[in-house]
């Protein structure tokens, strides 16, 4: 790749994220309503990726071999709680990654 092509592509991918960024603040101006299906969206979408990191976190876990899936299922039962309690997303997806990594480092040792 050229100096040129390097630059080009660089200014397609900046381009590309200030345009979804600043896209909406264009789309749904502060004054107005934003459309039904637009609200939804955000209210159903938090939900959704928080399942999908759960799926992607548990869908390789080996549950007849050593540590039989144990520091996931604590992982997840501490995340859910936590986000039960105190219904802040990042709080629960960052005290589950930090336990998780506790668990598998320190507790388990899970073999590479």
């Amino acid at each position: 790749m050229t100096d040129m092509e390097m630059v080009m592509t660089v200014a397609i991918v900046v381009a590309g994220t200030l345009l979804t960024r600043f896209g909406a603040f264009l789309i749904f101006p502060s004054g107005k309503t934003a459309p039904p299906f637009v609200l939804f969206l955000g209210r159903a979408l938090p939900s959704a990726v928080m399942g999908m990191l759960v799926v992607y976190t548990v869908k390789e876990t080996k549950v007849l071999s050593y540590p039989y899936g144990i520091p996931e299922l604590i992982t997840v039962m501490i995340t859910v709680g936590l986000h039960l309690w105190k219904r802040n997303m990042f709080l629960s997806i960052a005290a589950g990654t930090i336990v998780y990594m506790v668990l598998v480092q320190l507790v388990f040792n899970v073999p590479k």
